[in-house]
């Protein structure tokens, strides 16, 4: 496995999750909320061959819906708080290069920190290489194959 990659895979992808965390209980509200629009389902009537009412199939789906919502909630909680711990081992100057690299990244990255940092471009990719080694340590406790 090559575990640097899965770092950088990891970076790229914090935004994402961590604008879930923020999407997910408002889809789950949102459903909740289409839930008390589903009338119930009436008892009287028989299934046509054998299968389920339409409003028996929308309260399934929104149940379904829901709990997958919830597990995913729980999953991604739990990935942004290790993602985010392993940011914390990590300098100033080094979680600032590696946002700029993977987190948010932006054309000239290398040559716009050299300028901000006072430092040459060489570094700058010297100090990713070192900041994301010492990243993908204090992920995965490995950094190498």
């Amino acid at each position: 496995m090559n575990w640097k990659q899965e770092a950088v895979d990891k970076l790229r992808q914090l935004e994402a999750k961590e604008t879930a965390l923020r999407t997910i209980p408002e889809e789950i509200a949102r459903l909740e909320s289409a839930m008390e629009s589903i009338r119930s389902a009436s008892v009287d009537g028989s299934p046509v061959r054998g299968g389920g009412s339409g409003r028996e199939d929308m309260l399934l789906s929104n149940i379904c819906a829901r709990q997958e919502l919830e597990r995913s909630l729980k999953q991604t909680k739990l990935w942004v708080k290790s993602v985010n711990a392993a940011l914390r081992v990590l300098q100033q100057d080094e979680r600032r290069i590696l946002e700029r690299f993977y987190i948010r990244p932006e054309p000239g990255t290398a040559e716009k920190l050299a300028n901000e940092l006072g430092r040459d471009t060489k570094t700058i990719y010297r100090q990713k290489d070192r900041a994301l080694q010492k990243f993908t340590m204090a992920l995965y406790g490995v950094a190498e194959l």
